[in-house]
């Protein structure tokens, strides 16, 4: 019944929901230990309770205050604005246009920059890891890399020019120019 208004008068004075919660349940509490001390002449028991929250209030945001203490003057005050958002939108779109780059490219040509970029393996190592010579190994990485940028620099479509090189494809993915047999 009084529960409400006196939450009510906390949390004005505190500006602190659990804060308020306790004062709430404290001042129930030395109620309930000391009703005898009501007088109804004085006032009705609302008031008197909403008085007894008023007041713990106002100590435990005192007492609060007392150990916090104030801030520095020295120290700049916090900012008044919300953070921009646009550096973590623009953050996304980069990450979604160099995501469907990425997709672009022929498989070999993912996996050794996949392998080489994100699992952090050298080329050699990747050599040995796919059982693929090692030229072949570094140019899918160069043939990879300049897709990419390719891409990238289109704004990530390439429906309308030639896909990329398939090096290690087999040779339907060889242009006009013949590969030597230890770089494919």
């Amino acid at each position: 019944m009084y529960g409400s208004p006196a939450y009510g008068v906390a949390l004005r004075i505190t500006f602190d929901e659990a804060l308020a919660q306790d004062v709430v349940q404290d001042a129930f509490i030395s109620v309930w230990r000391h009703a005898a001390r009501f007088d109804p002449v004085r006032g009705s028991v609302k008031t008197w309770l909403l008085a007894i929250v008023h007041n713990r209030a106002v100590d435990e945001v005192r007492r609060r205050r007392e150990t916090e203490g104030f801030p520095d003057p020295e120290d700049p005050p916090p900012p008044l604005t919300r953070q921009d958002v646009w550096v973590e939108v623009a953050e996304r779109l980069d990450a979604t246009t160099l995501r469907e780059a990425f997709a672009g490219l022929p498989e070999p040509q993912r996996e050794a920059l996949w392998l080489a970029y994100y699992e952090g393996l050298t080329q050699e190592e990747i050599a040995s890891l796919t059982g693929t010579p090692l030229g072949t190994i570094k140019s899918r990485t160069r043939l990879g890399l300049l897709g990419l940028r390719r891409r990238l620099a289109a704004g990530g479509d390439q429906g309308d020019e030639q896909p990329d090189r398939q090096c290690g494809a087999g040779p339907e993915a060889d242009d006009a120019q013949a590969w030597p047999e230890g770089d494919r």
